[in-house]
């Protein structure tokens, strides 16, 4: 699917005028524009499906040595997104992958690559993680993955309750991580 970029120049133009302002003053000439660019950029993850994501960074190493129940973690990886409901920022989220290499790894910036295209949708905070650890799962082979999210909604900061200060957590736990209480404390401590 390709972003419309005309039909939001169009729509952003009737919000404006909506909002009771003149799309074609001094200042908001371009605006429209401008934000179809930003969108066609900040949604770009909205023209591919998971699977597609995961082909897109599935390069991949063979694990070297024995196979073993060594984690590989990437934390803090910044990211951004709007959230569905109302199409507000998504902000200050710190993404942590873990997972169990089987047998092959993947490049560390592909774990960054594939966070970043993910939370590149109109999203919940929830189904980040969730996608991540889909996208993770296929591209490494591994079903032993964990996402934690910690992140600020403007939907929340910014209006309605305007709780200035509040933050979600999320976790997305599979494979060894959802049944071993033992590498789920040991994740924890690793995320400190």
């Amino acid at each position: 699917m390709a972003i419309d970029k005309e039909a939001i120049r169009e729509h952003i133009k009737g919000i404006l005028i909506a909002l009771g302002d003149d799309p074609d003053r001094e200042g908001l000439k371009d605006t429209p524009d401008r934000v179809a660019r930003m969108y066609e950029e900040v949604f770009e993850g909205m023209n591919y499906s998971n699977d597609e994501i995961a082909a897109m960074f599935d390069k991949s190493f063979e694990q070297p040595g024995e196979a073993s129940e060594d984690m590989v973690l990437v934390k803090d990886i910044e990211v951004f997104s709007y959230c569905e409901h109302h199409m507000a920022l998504m902000y200050d989220m710190k993404v942590s992958v873990a997972y169990i290499p089987h047998g092959k790894v993947i490049g560390l910036s592909k774990i960054a690559r594939i966070a970043e295209m993910v939370a590149k949708r109109l999203q919940l905070q929830e189904r980040i993680g969730t996608d991540i650890a889909y996208v993770m799962s296929k591209a490494t082979g591994s079903n032993d993955v964990a996402v934690i999210i910690e992140g600020c909604h403007s939907c929340m900061t910014a209006r309605g309750i305007k709780s200035k200060g509040a933050k979600t957590v999320t976790t997305t736990l599979n494979g060894k991580f959802k049944e071993d209480a033992g590498l789920q404390n040991r994740l924890m401590m690793m995320l400190k």
